[in-house]
């Protein structure tokens, strides 16, 4: 053979070495931000999940704390505002909402020992602890995957790809100030 034909052979072999990396990587990428969306949509099964236990909660109150129409209605209202939420970012917010006005209404029950004895209330506050506790752990799980995404995007030489083919960086889930604040024990 002569030297062409090797410089040839050389050149093909290093383009194919080069695809092959391209399609892997690329396929890497797509797998990575397919399980960030993945990951987001747990969160909402949860979310929809604590909308659809809330109108129960709210009418099981409703029956005992007929004065304390205020709080019921922000409960009400944040859970409208979470199920027409039109983005990630609203839904986020509205779904902060939710927490505090769910974590106002069980404040009020305090007052009402024979609420706090209602066995669907205590059913339902328990399926809607249970929600929260999924919540958080999906959140959790959503930073993990959002993590291992952004890292596959920024690390050489995937960021060549990742640049060339436009794949974004996806934002982690950051609770809020208030949700970040120490809770006020009093005895």
């Amino acid at each position: 053979m002569d030297i062409i034909a090797i410089v040839i052979i050389i050149i093909v072999a290093i383009i194919l070495v080069l695809a092959f990396y391209t399609i892997s990587v690329y396929n890497s990428l797509v797998n990575a931000r397919n399980k960030v969306k993945d990951q987001f949509a747990q969160i909402d099964v949860q979310l929809k999940r604590r909308i659809d236990l809330i109108p129960n909660l709210v009418e099981v109150v409703k029956g005992y704390a007929k004065h304390e129409e205020k709080t019921l209605l922000e409960v009400v209202n944040a859970r409208n505002k979470m199920a027409n939420a039109g983005n990630i970012n609203d839904e986020l917010e509205a779904s902060d909402e939710v927490t505090k006005a769910l974590n106002k209404l069980f404040a009020l029950t305090e007052s009402y020992p024979d609420l706090k004895a209602n066995q669907n209330f205590l059913s339902l506050q328990n399926d809607i602890k249970e929600t929260e506790d999924k919540i958080g752990y999906a959140r959790s799980f959503y930073n993990d995957t959002v993590l291992n995404y952004n890292n596959l995007r920024q690390k050489f030489p995937s960021n060549i790809i990742a640049n060339l083919f436009k794949f974004q960086e996806v934002d982690f889930f950051k609770a809020n100030d208030s949700e970040k604040k120490v809770p006020e024990v009093k005895f």
